[in-house]
């Protein structure tokens, strides 16, 4: 039985961060907006306090959509991989965790999402540099809906979970 709920659908990119959120049965991903990158290093030094205002941006629409989980894409290589986008996704991640807990991030694969994005923008008429704008949105919806069906068709929740003190996720938690 798939849980209900609004879960929120992030896809980061080095300039921009993507949001795409849920019905709250859980059925269907739709765009919010994007979200331009702060800075990556600004934490409070000797804290876990992240102050980057995507990822407080990004935090307050978690709250305020009262979400249940957020779901991060992680961009492994075609072979499985994992290079320095990935690297990158994880840290997000992880200081997205931190700050919207005890609401649960999970990472899934997202192997090809972006370029898929370009090619359904493209195949409805939206030109190169109208592209660039949503194309994060986009690919966030494609995250996100590609956890809701696996989700719906295992009844378990997608991808890995994300754990705030830095750990390894359990077993358990690492199912791809």
């Amino acid at each position: 039985m798939t849980r209900t709920g609004v879960r929120v659908g992030v896809d980061v990119g080095s300039v921009r961060v993507g949001l795409a959120s849920s019905d709250p049965s859980g059925l269907l991903a739709t765009p919010v907006r994007t979200v331009a990158r702060g800075q990556s290093d600004a934490v409070v030094p000797g804290s876990e306090i992240d102050v980057a205002t995507d990822i407080a941006e990004v935090a307050a629409f978690v709250a305020d959509a009262e979400a249940i989980e957020v779901v991060v894409g992680l961009p492994r290589t075609l072979a499985g991989g994992e290079g320095p986008a990935a690297t990158e996704a994880r840290q997000y991640a992880r200081r997205l965790a931190v700050r919207v807990a005890p609401v649960p991030v999970r990472l899934v694969d997202e192997r090809l999402t972006t370029v898929d994005a370009h090619r359904s923008l493209r195949e409805s008429g939206v030109d190169g540099r109208r592209q660039r704008s949503v194309v994060d949105q986009a690919a966030a919806v494609l995250i996100l809906q590609a956890a809701l069906d696996a989700e719906r068709s295992s009844g378990r929740p997608p991808g890995e979970l994300v754990r705030p003190d830095g750990r390894k996720p359990r077993t358990k938690d690492r199912r791809r």
